[in-house]
């Protein structure tokens, strides 16, 4: 990979924030194996002195621990019940704690039911803000990156324990030193600190919770799908004359292009191109192949979503997504198996699964959404006080924006006129250009061109800060958000256009995406803790929206504190605005 960045021209962006030469790592020697069961372990700690830790293969009956402490590293593989009373122990805040993923640290204290103090650092976190671009935020290829070496253990007998993950453990207190330092030098140390380790608790406990669904409707629902998908089918077959393969790209290009004359056609090198593209273009001239597009439609809602849910239920009937905190560029949260963030909420049809997720027995939910962030976001960084005072004194931005542009009174605006001004206003963050304008609003490019000028003219200060961005962007080699997330980008000073191009709108829209990502996180954390002592808890994130399952006789203290945590996250010169709901299921929340 580094010979490839060399040959790119982009080797000065790869390790700018890390380097330091392998002859000048701190050195690693005197660490002593020690290979026992958690009894001997729990005597051998030192008071004060730090522990290094990594939990490994955690399950019912036995449960392996490594971790560095006093020089040495111990590697503990014992029963489950054992292993529980050592990190009892360590996790209890005796010790300085550096965590190689918190995140799974709180997962076992909370399942375990063991009081945890808060650890001092979390490596993954740490390699992750450094670098928001690297493949992996492992301990071996973090220690790679950051130059600290890696000393070389022999097998041992009566250890069953890889080599390697002992030289990882044994180099945890340099690489500390490395990384925390590299944090200092990017003033970073409060985005750990402040945000994300704090995050790493609430995640885990979101983990844990869950979130109730209804496994019959989903059943009932795939039964619906699948009979729709059959009268489609026939119907698709109907038209075409002959049966075959819809799922093919092949011979559904042969149907469409050659039997039937289609026009529009796009020939690739295995047959003709059928995708949503294509087929968009001619979806309402030609009956099948609105068909064909809704077959598409109903096939992945059974396949993705019906089937997908119905295996992700686990024995509780609650579905237990995973929350990835290293997995965007921009800082946003990710989740999966299943990707609930990823749930269908554009369509009727696809509206319908939020009706499956449910409130337990006795509870509701109660969500709030952030309302327009992203745009608050751009008014604050931009200081554009036209939109500044837009948001502060309530007024539609949408309809405020057509207006304006248009040259009419806010009364005379039309619901088409808005959708337009609409798109130019979260387009702009996004950095949208007259082409794509132009398609997304169904108009020229001439036209669109001439709403993007009228746009930046009435918001000057936002079309300022945007070529500011872009030069920052240049300068540093990084974008950043309000709260010192970076994104580098090598594409700035790449040769090709269209990478460089890519890189520019990334400079424009990473500080608003990344900055609204830092609030929601924030406002996450003020929810947990100020859900404490309560049965109501935080069970689902997705973008801009907070989700708690509130106990009865909570709803109305659980609705002011969620209000209050995400509308006072941070103090901005724009006020931020969270919309509530509630309702039995998260559909009803709309």
């Amino acid at each position: 990979m580094f010979k490839l960045l060399t040959k790119l021209g982009l080797d000065k962006y790869a390790d700018s924030r890390t380097s330091a030469p392998a002859a000048q790592a701190e050195k690693t020697a005197e660490i002593r194996l020690v290979f026992g069961n958690a009894k001997d372990a729990k005597a051998a700690l030192v008071p004060d002195s730090p522990i290094y830790l990594r939990l490994l293969n955690e399950s019912a009956l036995l449960t392996d621990v490594l971790f560095l402490h006093d020089r040495k590293v111990f590697s503990v593989h014992d029963a489950a019940p054992l292993v529980e009373d050592l990190l009892r122990v360590i996790l209890a805040g005796t010790y300085p704690l550096y965590a190689a993923d918190s995140k799974a640290l709180w997962r076992y204290a909370f399942s375990h039911e063991i009081t945890m103090a808060p650890p001092v650092f979390d490596f993954s976190l740490a390699a992750y803000l450094l670098n928001p671009n690297a493949a992996s935020y492992s301990i071996k290829e973090t220690a790679l990156a950051y130059s600290v070496p890696l000393p070389a253990f022999p097998e041992s007998e009566g250890s069953e324990t890889d080599p390697m993950l002992l030289s990882e453990t044994a180099c945890l207190e340099v690489l500390h030193k490395r990384l925390s330092g590299n944090l200092e030098a990017n003033e970073q140390t409060a985005l750990l600190t402040g945000i994300e380790m704090p995050l790493a608790k609430v995640l885990a406990s979101m983990e844990l919770a869950g979130m109730e669904v209804s496994r019959k409707q989903i059943e009932d629902y795939s039964v619906v799908l699948s009979k729709e998908i059959d009268t489609l089918q026939q119907e698709i077959y109907d038209l075409a004359g002959e049966t075959f393969n819809i799922q093919s790209p092949k011979q559904l290009g042969v149907i469409l292009f050659e039997k039937l004359g289609l026009p529009g056609k796009k020939k690739t090198k295995t047959g003709y191109s059928t995708n949503a593209d294509v087929l968009e273009d001619l979806r309402y001239d030609y009956p099948i192949v609105e068909k064909i597009l809704s077959y598409r439609a109903y096939a992945k809602l059974k396949s993705t979503y019906c089937e997908g849910l119905l295996k992700a239920i686990a024995e509780d009937g609650r579905i237990h997504s995973t929350f990835n905190q290293t997995e965007t560029r921009t800082g946003r949260l990710s989740s999966t198996e299943p990707n609930l963030q990823n749930i269908p909420v554009r369509t009727e049809l696809g509206r319908e699964f939020r009706k499956f997720f449910v409130a337990k027995n006795g509870c509701d939910i109660v969500d709030a959404d952030y309302s327009q962030i992203e745009l608050r976001v751009l008014a604050a960084l931009s200081d554009d006080q036209t939109m500044i005072d837009c948001f502060n004194e309530g007024i539609d931005i949408h309809t405020s924006t057509a207006a304006k542009v248009f040259g009419i009174p806010e009364e005379n605006v039309t619901s088409e006129l808005r959708s337009r001004a609409k798109a130019v206003n979260f387009g702009i963050v996004y950095g949208i250009g007259a082409f794509s304008l132009a398609k997304d609003i169904h108009v020229t490019r001439a036209e669109a061109e001439k709403f993007i000028k009228a746009y930046l003219a009435l918001y000057s200060s936002v079309d300022a800060y945007m070529e500011h961005s872009i030069q920052e962007a240049k300068e540093k080699g990084y974008a950043v958000t309000l709260f010192n997330r970076r994104r580098y980008l090598p594409e700035l000073s790449s040769s090709n256009h269209m990478l460089r191009s890519f890189g520019e709108r990334v400079a424009r829209n990473m500080p608003i995406q990344g900055t609204a990502a830092d609030i929601i996180k924030i406002a996450m954390v003020k929810v947990f803790k100020d859900l404490e002592g309560l049965k109501s808890r935080l069970i689902l994130q997705v973008h801009d929206e907070l989700i708690i399952e509130t106990a009865a006789g909570e709803e109305a203290q659980v609705e002011k504190l969620l209000k209050d945590c995400m509308e006072n996250a941070v103090k901005l010169s724009v006020d931020l605005v969270a919309d509530l709901g509630r309702g039995a299921s998260w559909y009803d929340l709309k």
